[in-house]
């Protein structure tokens, strides 16, 4: 029998301290992170070493270790953090190091490492939520085996020709790929194809809860193509999409064609900077290309040739204005760590989407027809529009 609850009774609901948001499939430190364990730490250290000039070109990788000295000789010994200083950031020449008096807590080092493509982890110390696994009598894991949650690579040493009984018994029926240690090439390219495959799925988010002004009646509606531009617009992002949202007000989302799914505003007033954080914010772990509804010359050939020059590495993919050298932030696709990046923005007083785009690291196109992305605003250029389609 099932039981009734507070509403059945008329009783107001529970009180719930803190909103149901939807979390990122963060891990320890990045989205995409590998624990290297099974072997001495020169040897985990010396293995990204090699793996890093192979992925540097596209990838961004982070190295996250124990420090095996007892301290850095060259610091003079009176540094600012023994005055009383809560942090000190050292120019090295080569790199620069982040010294802090507060420990490295789960949320400190997801927001250090998140912009990172990826992050290579020393599994001796700490622990990731995928694995590569060394064989090496010199570091057995009999006695890790706890931490080999997720095994995604294995790594033969000199020497090493099969898996001992008790990791073979351990992984079950999984079966791993199997390399040896020594060829880099192959584990580089294996990284690459990993984490190529990592990539979050893509969604598609039709911007249409602008007030119009300009226009003096609302766009979305408008009828370029026989039918509402923005079911004209989720119709061209449902070829490259696993799903399509139109992103609107409130009192917009009954006015929707047959089939359109409204995701309405939750950061109020904020432009299309609050449709992109609302569509983060009800899925956080997939890239959302996102399209403006007054794009009536877009095409799904401009779309696809997107779609298929995305580097989910970087902070999104856009178009270059065909006005000026600047991005385009209302067709692009925009990766789950920008949702980190336009909400530092907003605390700082910025709700431009573009401006977002212009200070983070992104893929930047050339658009191959640069009249698809000319965006109508006002009744002079709707009337020229309407002309030019026929």
């Amino acid at each position: 029998m099932p039981t009734n609850t507070a509403s059945d009774k008329g009783l107001p609901a529970p009180h719930a301290k803190h909103a149901a948001l939807a979390r990122p499939a963060t891990g320890e430190f990045n989205r995409q992170e590998l624990a290297i364990l099974g072997a001495p730490c020169g040897v985990i250290k010396d293995l990204v070493a090699r793996l890093l000039p192979h992925l540097s070109p596209t990838l961004h990788a982070a190295y996250v270790d124990a420090d095996h000295a007892t301290g850095d000789e060259a610091a003079p010994a009176d540094t600012l953090l023994t005055v009383g200083a809560s942090a000190e950031l050292t120019d090295k020449i080569h790199f620069r190091r982040l010294d802090a008096q507060r420990g490295l807590d789960k949320f400190a080092q997801q927001h250090w490492l998140g912009a990172q493509s990826l992050v290579f982890v020393n599994g001796n110390h700490f622990r990731a939520q995928q694995q590569i696994a060394i064989i090496s009598t010199k570091k057995p894991l009999e006695k890790k085996l706890d931490r080999l949650t997720d095994v995604q690579l294995l790594l033969l040493s000199e020497g090493e020709t099969e898996l001992p009984p008790y990791l073979q018994a351990h992984l079950g029926e999984r079966q791993p790929t199997i390399l040896a240690l020594d060829d880099t090439v192959a584990i580089a390219d294996w990284v690459q194809q990993w984490w190529q495959a990592s990539a979050p799925p893509l969604r598609g988010l039709v911007l249409a809860g602008g007030h119009s002004q300009r226009m003096q009646t609302d766009k979305g509606q408008l009828r370029y193509h026989g039918q509402e531009q923005r079911q004209y617009a989720a119709g061209l992002l449902a070829e490259v999409c696993q799903d399509v949202f139109v992103s609107c007000r409130a009192d917009q989302a009954n006015t929707l064609p047959t089939g359109l799914t409204p995701l309405p505003d939750q950061f109020l007033d904020l432009g299309p900077m609050g449709g992109i954080l609302t569509a983060f914010r009800h899925d956080p772990n997939a890239a959302w290309l996102v399209v403006a509804c007054d794009l009536p010359f877009l095409s799904t050939e401009t779309l696809r040739h997107l779609v298929s020059h995305r580097h989910a590495g970087r902070v999104a993919t856009a178009y270059q204005s065909p006005h000026n050298e600047w991005p385009e932030p209302l067709i692009t696709i925009w990766e789950p760590r920008s949702y980190a990046v336009l909400l530092q923005f907003l605390a700082l007083g910025y709700s431009c989407p573009r401006k977002a785009l212009i200070n983070s690291e992104i893929q930047l196109l050339m658009p191959p027809a640069p009249q698809d992305l000319r965006n109508i605003n006002t009744p002079q250029e709707r009337e020229a529009a309407e002309r030019e389609l026929g």
